[in-house]
């Protein structure tokens, strides 16, 4: 049997068969033809279909953002505040429209002081990066050069590191008038309401004054170098005479509690240490001093950011992002040129806590000692009582500021092995040596010294100038030349008139003037940062070697201990304690502190958040600068400024135990 092989025929060999159907091929072969089309064009945009998505979505956010700006900008100005009486209820009028109705006018005139960093500072003098920025704000404002050339902004903003003022080439200068610090930055105000609500009244800027002055300088070199004090008092002369003979009254907020003691001090000691006012100026010049959160003896708040550069919110930062602060990221280790710059600015250590153990506490006693958290009502002249439900009272050492462990801080002193520190050998920190110039005083100090510091393991107040001493030699040593911390064993002794004595109202008398008032308003209710929980860090190149440590914690949900901080009652930066002391027992009545006897005020504003985004930072704030938009506070100043006096108020207005803390302060007056 053969096998029959065909052959395959090729393509133009092959017998052509007639199409049957010509016209209904060509048909098919264009829907065909179609549909790969379709499908061609299917698979295009599937390709672009997440940029195009993209690209519509970000340009849909725009266009919204555009067409909501345009909306706002046309809306009437009354539509916020109709929007939240909506939903919060009718809103009470501001103070200046109030105290308007009731027919109050300006009467006094009125002077601002303001605090550390509430002061806007501005270039007039600077180095090759920093062209183009010749009067423009390098503090406060937008803060945009932050971001453009952070390394130059550092170097501008920072001080000599031995004398404490202008480095070589540089000039910044505080910014002069209300606009000085009316706003911290765009739609952050400070002093801003206050005087919109005086104006109200009458008030205009021939009667109100804003004593700005660099607030990085100790309080005698604004005078050395910018003749601040001088300008105050000038000023203050000039409007008491134009203003019918009526005496001013002067407005401190925070730090610039601490630099208006300073300069009524100055003002009557002769010159040319002092301004040469004579012992009367005061009582000639000045109607009342209405104090505002008034850190009188210190914060706690101080001791960490100079010891570690950092507080309750950079320390809980720190541990949601770990590393992230302290990467050398574009050649900015964060908190070391932080801190390199913030311990060139004088005046931080004018708020370090005064008065030592007899104020704040020892190793197992507080004043505070037993505070709870709890619901208070009004008192006045501290008679009334709690309003508080018991709770188990859980025994807190506030007197021991820095902590090194949980258990430290909450152990008895007899439990506690400490090595002293001060006469440590530090040796050598190699993990420092490579770092630039970013300058901490740490570089100095070798592992050594950083045990020696842990190991000590708990410092309360009058150890924590030690430390200090201890870890940043040279700050301590220009801020010793300025500020003291200590209490006057006999104020005629001839040393109390240097100005270093000042500023610390336990070593220095108030002037002479019985027919002034001194007020001390501040807010209440909010935690506090009281003492701290500290652990070592781990070595790395340029590091800071302590750290708050975020992990000590307690379960309890009203426990006082929360991410390493100890809190008690305060407006968030100045304890009770601080802000109260002075007024509640220190100057109350005759005392060696308050010779003449001038009258002494407390108003307490109990905090209150605001209801909704709508009310913003809110007109019931107790917050340390959110109070200033605090309408009960108003009121009160503008009543003030309209000539009342304090028993006209009401007298002491009190919710939290500032008398009961101060009578366990056992201080000779």
């Amino acid at each position: 049997m053969s096998l029959l092989r065909r052959r395959k025929v090729p393509e133009n060999e092959r017998t052509q068969v007639p199409d049957p159907n010509p016209d209904g091929n060509q048909k098919d072969k264009k829907i065909i033809d179609k549909k790969i089309e379709i499908q061609k064009s299917q698979k295009q945009q599937s390709k672009w279909n997440c940029v195009d998505s993209c690209c519509w979505f970000i340009g849909c956010i725009c266009v919204v953002w555009w067409v909501l700006l345009f909306l706002y900008n046309m809306m009437p100005s009354s539509f916020p505040q109709y929007m939240t009486e909506v939903i919060t209820g009718p809103m009470p009028d501001p103070p200046g429209v109030k105290l308007q109705k009731e027919g109050l006018k300006a009467k006094h005139p009125v002077v601002f002081v303001p605090g550390i960093v509430t002061g806007g500072l501005e270039l007039w003098e600077g180095h090759q990066c920093a062209d183009g920025l010749f009067r423009k704000r390098l503090w406060g404002g937008t803060f945009g050069e932050v971001y453009k050339r952070p390394l130059c902004w550092v170097e501008h903003m920072s001080l000599d590191n031995e004398t404490g003022l202008d480095p070589p080439g540089i000039r910044v200068r505080p910014v002069s008038g209300l606009v000085a610090a009316d706003y911290f930055a765009p739609g952050y105000f400070v002093w801003a309401v206050l005087i919109a609500n005086l104006a109200r009244i009458g008030y205009e800027e021939k009667t109100m004054y804003m004593a700005s002055y660099d607030w990085r300088l100790s309080f005698q070199n604004t005078e050395v170098r910018d003749q601040a004090l001088s300008r105050i008092k000038s000023n203050i002369e000039l409007m008491v005479a134009t203003n019918g003979g009526n005496k001013a009254v002067i407005i401190p907020h925070s730090m610039g509690v601490l630099y208006f003691l300073h300069f009524m001090k100055w003002v009557e000691a002769p010159a040319p240490m002092g301004g040469g006012g004579g012992p009367d100026w005061c009582a000639k010049h000045i109607k009342t001093v209405v104090n505002i959160g008034g850190p009188f003896l210190g914060v706690p708040k101080a001791v960490s950011g100079l010891f570690s550069a950092e507080a309750r919110d950079i320390a809980v930062a720190r541990a949601i992002a770990p590393g992230v602060l302290d990467k050398d990221l574009f050649h900015i280790q964060t908190l070391q040129h932080i801190m390199k710059m913030t311990r060139t600015w004088d005046s931080t250590m004018s708020m370090i806590p005064k008065g030592g153990d007899t104020i704040w506490g020892g190793l197992d006693w507080a004043p505070e000692e037993g505070y709870v958290l709890s619901k208070r009502r009004q008192r006045n002249n501290g008679t009334s009582e709690d309003e508080a439900t018991e709770s188990k009272v859980k025994h807190v050492n506030y007197g021991r500021i820095i902590s090194f462990g949980k258990d430290v801080a909450k152990a008895h002193s007899s439990e506690i092995e400490r090595i002293d520190f001060r006469d440590a050998v530090k040796g050598s920190n190699v993990a420092n040596h490579t770092c630039r110039d970013v300058w901490t005083e740490y570089h100095d100090m070798g592992f050594g010294g950083i045990k020696a510091v842990a190991e000590y393991k708990t410092y309360t107040a009058a150890e924590i100038l030690d430390l200090l001493q201890f870890v940043a030699p040279k700050m301590m040593e220009r801020g010793s030349a300025h500020f003291s911390y200590g209490i006057a064993d006999n104020l005629e002794d001839p040393k109390y008139q240097h100005y270093k004595y000042w500023s610390n109202p336990l070593e220095t008398t108030l002037p002479n003037a019985p027919d002034m008032e001194i007020f001390s308003m501040y807010g209440v209710g909010v935690p506090t940062e009281r003492a701290y929980v500290y652990r070592l860090a781990p070595a790395a190149e340029c590091y800071i070697p302590f750290q708050i440590d975020t992990s000590a914690d307690d379960d309890d949900e009203d426990s006082c201990l929360k991410d390493g901080v100890f809190t008690i009652d305060g407006d968030e930066t100045v304890p009770v304690l601080s802000a109260g002391f002075m007024s509640a027992k220190g100057w109350r009545g005759k005392t060696r502190f308050n010779p003449s006897g001038i009258p002494t005020y407390i108003r307490e504003y109990d905090h209150a958040p605001p209801s909704s985004l709508l009310e913003g930072r809110g007109t019931q704030s107790g917050a340390h600068v959110d109070i200033m938009g605090n309408f009960a506070l108003i009121e009160d100043i503008m009543r003030i400024a309209a000539g009342a006096k304090g028993e006209e108020l009401g007298g002491d207005l009190v919710y939290s135990d500032i008398f009961k803390w101060s009578e366990k302060i056992e201080l000779p007056l």
